[in-house]
């Protein structure tokens, strides 16, 4: 969720009252937000002990799909409308003096297509900006940025002085080497190429580098006397850029995504019309695309759905009338009206501000926050029901509780984990074809998605390498594979496993807690040899770079077969050999894998799956189950 910071006396001269911290955050919760933080006594502290100190700041969680609460404007006037102290805001397109035909125009050049195609922009005039008007303008880009734009690769957002440049404007793609300009905070005119090399070691610009890196063309935005405004995703000119002073602004919005483009350009431009010497107008720009088709931009003129008070009833436990679910949607700055035609009809003009509203379950949402989600009537189900846990929970918890009664410590590290503890570490190969890795982990600690318990185990034993021997811990929970004919190209798999820690290896330990683990399943020990008995495990010895040579062991486990309906299912049953799963494995840990996860004492590891018994939870079940 993202944290917006505002400042608490602009937001209380907003609002047009003053709260406590206690009272705010009760409004927040209520309204759907929440109050991380207020640095009011933090800013007192500093003041005492004569340090520097800014003005006391609320900090404030926003849901992820709330674009209009990134930034003061849009929370103070959700918070005004939701307290009832005004109406929510018509905004309006107004045209230049000169009429329809006056209005800036962007042209798109074909080139575009191959790397950033869409593009959007806005006209805000007359607008006054005080320092912090101005801070939380650039924030609100930089919040977008980060949220809905994923970092610029779908939508970059791009800001201008409109009277320092000149219209029309041009939306292009050139090559590298064709394009120069001096960019945002510079004194020198740099090409294109040469700026990727500039940039390379810049915190903020260089992680964008990436986006359009490799592209044959980069994006580029001109004016009518060929000055560049914009290098999208990347860096605006200096020639153009905003200040203070600025009245005029041109907003620009490139993007790879049409409906990402039209969020972002209402969400910037409605923000801050209120800065216009006429609040809440906006002034169109004409895009032009190569095959002809004309845009206008940005479309504010919202959207008209639906909504039923008695599904709003009948989700809420509520009795509302018409009138009184209209009264509510209000109070969220949701237009409505009654139908003339349908008295259980709500006619709702969803406005550009709100594009997280995408069904009339998001209405009856909000009518809900505006009732007060504490004030629902509790009721008791209309029909009784009796809960069964999976199987496969089931049996995790009878593992679990086995293995405790024995004397095991259960932990759960986090599911993910680096690239090197799920293979280097263990001395195992990446094949590509196993392990699902994140896009773009937050840090290196968090690259893959776990195949195997035995990384967590053995960092748990790491931690708590100051207590006393033996360490004997284990774990029942999911790892997670690629798997391609699933729908989402990947499965989840639930282990058991366990690491035994001490001054011996204590092979003969973990194999005696897998022998309990079975026993508990009612699975007989059978030799692997013997291929008349029905069903069982048995261990046969393997290579494994993980474990000591010599002292690693594969589980294998007989699944009990129909009993044969027939003579001819007889015969073949009897010539056909035992379709035995591998399941697990176990053994002496090597001692590199032991070194790398910096345990200096022999350990032994379990790990096996239990999917293959779940089938047997359901005989196994009582009725105080």
């Amino acid at each position: 969720m993202p944290t917006v910071s505002v400042d608490k006396e602009d937001l209380w001269e907003r609002l047009g009252q003053k709260f406590t911290s206690e009272e705010f955050d009760k409004l927040c919760f209520e309204f759907g937000i929440e109050l991380d933080e207020d640095t009011t006594e933090e800013v007192e502290a500093n003041v005492k002990k004569g340090l520097p100190a800014e003005r006391p700041q609320l900090k404030i969680e926003i849901p992820a799909n709330r674009y209009d609460l990134l930034c003061i404007e849009g929370i103070s006037r959700a918070l005004r409308v939701f307290l009832g102290k005004g109406k929510a805001p018509q905004y309006r397109l107004v045209y230049p003096p000169g009429g329809e035909a006056a209005i800036i125009t962007t042209t798109v050049a074909p080139e575009t297509q191959k790397v950033r195609p869409f593009f959007a922009a806005a006209v805000l005039r007359n607008v006054t900006f005080t320092q912090r008007s101005y801070d939380s303008f650039i924030e609100l880009q930089d919040k977008l940025h980060q949220n809905i734009c994923r970092k610029r690769q779908l939508v970059a957002i791009g800001t201008h002085d409109l009277d320092t440049i000149t219209p029309p404007f041009r939306y292009e793609a050139r090559p590298p080497k064709d394009i120069n300009f001096v960019p945002l905070n510079k004194e020198k005119s740099y090409t294109a190429e040469e700026l990727i090399t500039v940039y390379e070691s810049d915190r903020h610009i260089g992680k964008y580098l990436h986006i359009i890196r490799d592209s044959p063309v980069y994006p580029i935005i001109y004016d009518a006397k060929d000055h560049v405004m914009s290098w999208p995703p990347i860096i605006n000119s200096e020639h153009s850029k905003i200040s203070l002073n600025t009245r005029n602004i041109y907003i620009d919005v490139t993007a790879t995504d049409l409906t990402k483009i039209n969020i972002v350009v209402n969400i910037v431009a409605t923000m801050f019309s209120e800065y216009c010497e006429e609040p809440f107008t906006i002034e169109p720009v004409k895009v032009v695309y190569p095959d002809g088709k004309v845009v206008l931009t940005p479309d504010i003129s919202g959207r008209a759905t639906e909504a039923h008070t008695s599904y709003i009833n009948s989700c809420t436990g509520l009795s509302l009338s018409s009138p009184e679910a209209r009264d509510l949607l209000e109070k969220m700055s949701l237009p409505t009206e009654l139908s003339s035609t349908n008295p259980d009809e709500l006619l709702v003009k969803v406005p550009p501000t709100r594009p997280d509203i995408l069904h009339e379950c998001d209405i009856m949402e909000d009518a809900a926050i505006a009732y007060g989600f504490n004030n629902l009537p509790d009721t008791f189900p209309a029909t009784s029901t009796v809960a069964q846990p999976l199987a496969i929970s089931k049996l995790s918890d009878t593992i679990r509780h086995e293995w405790a009664f024995a004397g095991w410590v259960e932990v759960l590290p986090l599911i993910l984990c680096s690239h090197e503890e799920n293979f280097e570490w263990l001395n195992v190969k990446d094949d590509n074809e196993t392990a699902v890795k994140i896009g773009n982990p937050k840090t290196l600690e968090f690259q893959v998605v776990r195949t195997s318990l035995l990384p967590g185990l053995l960092k748990t034993v790491r931690e708590n390498r100051s207590h006393a021997l033996p360490i004997r811990i284990f774990e029942t929970s999911d790892v997670v594979f690629k798997d391609r004919e699933r729908e989402r190209q990947a499965r989840n798999v639930r282990h058991a496993g366990a690491v035994w820690c001490n001054k011996t290896a204590g092979f003969e330990v973990v194999h005696g807690l897998l022998d309990r683990a079975m026993q508990m399943l009612e699975v007989p020990l059978i030799h692997s040899t013997d291929k008349n008995a029905p069903t069982g495990y048995y261990i046969k010895e393997r290579t494994d770079a993980t474990f000591f040579p010599g002292r690693a062991a594969t589980i294998f486990y007989r699944p009990p077969t129909p009993k044969p309906s027939g003579a001819l299912q007889t015969i073949k049953s009897v010539l056909s050999s035992p379709s035995d799963l591998e399941i697990g494995k176990l053994g002496i840990l090597h001692p590199e894998v032991l070194e790398k996860f910096e345990i200096g004492y022999p350990c032994s590891a379990l790990e096996f799956s239990l999917e293959p018994f779940k089938q047997k939870m359901p005989a196994m079940w009582t009725n105080d189950d």
